[in-house]
């Protein structure tokens, strides 16, 4: 296993091809993608086609920046995962923050201590000047980690069927899932 970062409960470690069952399995549930698509679960293909060759590129293109999988260190078992990617790879400082967790990490505080390391690694490692990140107006979860990691509310706007069919994911592109503000 390639540890990438340690925090107290966590090894972030790099990503490899035979996470792909741990990525169909996350996004195959619909809590944990209900903000994210309206719980529509991704198609394995979709995962395999889009979503692990990106995750994969970003070690070679990028270097510091990427996803990396969560595992609990007392258990050994797959959390979820978290990035930090630039918004532009040939602007490196502006780099968005990320993260997805499956349901038995949730309110253990695992998404802020992630989100925390790679907070730190972006800024005194990688060099970033600003970090950002985005999530849904209803999910309530995501913003209060923002906030216990340090960020500031910056906007809400609204994401069109057109844009989230452009992302680098699986998403439903449905008016009817996509009719509140995303924030940032």
């Amino acid at each position: 296993m390639q540890i990438f970062l340690e925090t107290d409960r966590l090894w972030l470690r790099r990503c490899t091809a035979a996470d792909v069952d741990n990525f169909f399995a996350l996004d195959n549930d619909p809590a944990v993608i209900r903000f994210l698509d309206g719980g529509t679960p991704t198609p394995r293909e979709a995962i395999e086609r889009d979503f692990l060759p990106l995750v994969l590129g970003y070690y070679a293109r990028c270097s510091g920046y990427g996803f990396w999988a969560a595992i609990e260190k007392a258990t050994g078992t797959f959390l979820g995962w978290f990035s930090l990617r630039p918004r532009d790879e040939a602007h490196p400082e502006v780099a968005e923050l990320g993260y997805r967790l499956n349901r038995v990490a949730w309110g253990r505080g695992y998404a802020t201590e992630g989100a925390r390391a790679l907070l730190h690694h972006g800024f005194a490692v990688v060099g970033a000047e600003r970090v950002y990140a985005t999530t849904y107006q209803d999910n309530l979860a995501s913003p209060r980690v923002m906030e216990k990691v340090g960020m500031k509310l910056v906007r809400a706007y609204r994401r069109t069927p057109a844009h989230l069919a452009a992302k680098d994911s699986f998403h439903n592109t449905s008016d009817e899932v996509w009719d509140g503000d995303d924030v940032e």
